[in-house]
């Protein structure tokens, strides 16, 4: 969208903005010539838009906007539901990676200085296209996120013990002083290392070498039907001393 210089008092705000698609404002016209138009100066550059409408304090704020309506929002639910934080979990990306790791930088930042959370984790998993984008969120801003809440369910079921140890090694690499979340699913359909299969022997495993900060299941829905005896396993195995 450019913004001409025609001087009929448009504003940003008069413009509508699909929130479902990337939208530039451009300015124009900004040229190497005297404010009256009559002479160019050599590479000095002029603004020749309507700055009465189009001003530094309105572009700021145009941009502010978006990250402003996710705050409130945001915090309208927090303090109604009186939680604690918020696990950022976007799997589809249409920005890219440096835009996603500062808007959701700033978000959690900003949520953090109100006093609306007290604690904020992602959730990636191994995708090159998720990882790229969570990656570069934790190497920007890994200082204010406090877990990692990584899927492991979602390799493959066919994952072993000595698999889940080492993809577990990789991630803790790819997110280093992270508290990483060893994690598998109740839903059938997910994949990873299951209880069934090992996931408990490798979770004591990391838990002797110092590196089980938490667990997470996926999901209580599903586990509701095995009367949640994998949650209280989990619980029991975190609470017990190393052995």
């Amino acid at each position: 969208m450019a913004v001409k210089n025609e001087f009929n008092g448009v504003k940003f705000s008069d413009v509508p903005i699909n929130p479902g698609v990337e939208f530039h404002f451009i300015l124009s016209f900004a040229i190497d010539y005297t404010a009256d138009g009559s002479s160019s100066i050599d590479g000095h550059f002029n603004v020749f838009w309507d700055i009465d409408n189009l001003s530094p304090a309105q572009v700021a704020a145009i941009k502010h906007n978006k990250k402003t309506n996710a705050v409130k929002s945001l915090s309208q639910i927090i303090r109604e539901y009186n939680l604690d934080g918020i696990d950022i979990d976007y799997e589809h990306f249409s920005a890219d990676p440096d835009t996603f790791a500062e808007c959701i930088g700033r978000l959690v930042t900003t949520l953090k200085n109100q006093g609306v959370i007290s604690f904020a984790s992602i959730a990636p998993f191994d995708d090159d296209q998720v990882q790229m984008h969570y990656r570069a969120l934790w190497n920007k801003y890994g200082n204010i996120l406090d877990y990692v809440n990584f899927q492991f369910y979602a390799y493959d079921s066919s994952t072993t013990v000595s698999q889940f140890l080492s993809y577990f090694e990789k991630q803790s690499s790819n997110y280093p002083g992270g508290k990483l979340l060893a994690s598998f699913s109740t839903d059938s359909s997910s994949g990873g290392l299951s209880p069934a299969k090992g996931f408990f022997s490798a979770c004591r495993t990391l838990k002797k070498q110092g590196k089980l900060p938490g667990i997470f299941v996926w999901s209580a829905d599903d586990s509701m039907k095995y009367g949640f005896r994998y949650e209280r396993t989990s619980q029991l195995l975190l609470a017990s001393s190393p052995s």
